[in-house]
């Protein structure tokens, strides 16, 4: 039996992001199963037939159908209020999946450059070998976006809030502009997750997440998520389906269980950031806090009209330079210093030589990565504990 035969449109987010998507089988159990099995069985020859020529509902292959697969996808796409999810290995799988599935030879593709780094890399350096060309404009110059269409431009792609400086930009006019030239907009919502923003009922087209990060929320599992209208997700499905990029069952449960916490684990986030980046705000070793939920950032009242919060990531520039930035990453005891977020964890990175090393000096002074920029993902620790452990590196600065 599927819980989520019994939805309505009357259900709440977070009674979503708990019942969304359940299987129960016939053991009755109350917490969903994990489906840990690589083929499935049938009661005969012709049920096997049926079931691999789609006649028949049913699981042939944990490559492309798995029930703790198929409970994970059914959930994200409840909370995104898309029609259709597909899971896939990471984050970055997801975003060469859709790619795949979407774009052919002579098609063209607008990035922010504000991107990860490695998004950076798929769509400069491997689409570009196939004859998929990208241009890359300034996440926030809107005319831009638009002086960088063509004819043959089929998808843009940007992150809302952008990694690592917070950058918001309007989706509802980046969905227009797209549209207007019948385009698909597809979003990376990773920093957000649909707990804080859901861009497709912004005008987004194809949504997509790491749900290595806030999705699981404890840095235990790596994976990936694309949500939109059932037409575009079946194109990555089917190429999933051959490439083979698919999601583990164990990994599956661990990220549907961990959506049962998200809303909760989201408001904690927002409350220590936003905390923590107000005491950098006034310390005297800091340059410039880039945070959204400070009055002071550009991005402020667009990020809260269309943001249920600001989220758990932040970004500060010392005074000095990559030395002076090491010295802080060097100096704390509390936090990890590893590229990865969203876990309960803080974590504290220099962008410039980890998440963003691959990107030419000139692309790093373009999207603001500069050799004095910390990056941090606030966690769920005691915030005055966060605050104590900072200042070991910012006192010697």
């Amino acid at each position: 039996m599927k819980d989520n035969d019994k939805i309505t449109s009357d259900w709440a987010f977070e009674t979503q992001a708990i019942r969304a998507g359940s299987i129960r089988s016939g053991e009755r159990e109350h917490s969903e199963a994990i489906y840990l099995t690589s083929s499935f069985a049938y009661d005969s020859a012709a049920q096997a037939q049926a079931v691999f020529a789609g006649d028949e509902e049913g699981n042939v292959y944990s490559r492309y159908t798995n029930p703790s697969i198929k409970m994970f996808e059914d959930r994200m796409a409840a909370l995104e209020g898309g029609e259709m999810a597909c899971a896939s290995s990471s984050g970055m799988a997801a975003i060469l999946g859709m790619c795949m599935g979407l774009l052919q030879a002579r098609d063209h593709v607008i990035c922010s450059r504000s991107v990860f780094g490695t998004t950076f890399t798929i769509f400069a350096k491997y689409l570009d070998k196939f004859g998929v060309k990208t241009t890359f404009v300034d996440f926030t110059d809107y005319q831009q976006w638009r002086n960088a269409m063509r004819p043959e431009t089929k998808l843009l792609f940007l992150e809302t809030p952008s990694n690592p400086r917070g950058e918001v930009v309007d989706l509802e006019l980046m969905a227009s502009i797209a549209h207007e030239n019948d385009a698909y907009l597809m979003v990376d919502n990773c920093f957000c997750t649909p707990a804080l923003q859901q861009p497709l009922k912004l005008g987004a087209d194809i949504v997509v997440h790491s749900a290595t990060k806030y999705i699981d929320g404890q840095g235990r599992c790596m994976g990936g998520v694309a949500v939109g209208k059932a037409e575009l997700i079946e194109e990555m499905h089917l190429w999933q389906r051959a490439a083979g990029a698919c999601l583990s069952p164990f990994n599956a449960w661990n990220f549907y269980k961990g959506l049962e916490t998200l809303s909760l684990r989201m408001e904690a986030h927002c409350r220590n950031t936003l905390a923590l980046a107000q005491w950098l705000n006034e310390h005297p070793a800091v340059e410039v806090v880039h945070y959204s939920g400070l009055p002071s950032h550009l991005g402020h009242e667009l990020a809260r009209r269309q943001q249920k919060g600001f989220g758990g990531v932040l970004a500060f520039e010392v005074r000095g330079g990559r030395q002076q930035a090491w010295t802080v990453l060097d100096n704390v005891q509390i936090m990890s210093r590893t590229a990865n977020l969203g876990d309960t964890r803080t974590t504290i990175t220099h962008p410039a030589t980890t998440t963003h090393c691959r990107l030419s000096d000139e692309d790093k002074a373009r999207s603001g990565i500069t050799e004095n920029l910390v990056r941090i993902a606030v966690g769920l620790e005691n915030i005055e504990d966060l605050k104590r452990d900072l200042e070991r590196g910012l006192s010697q600065l």
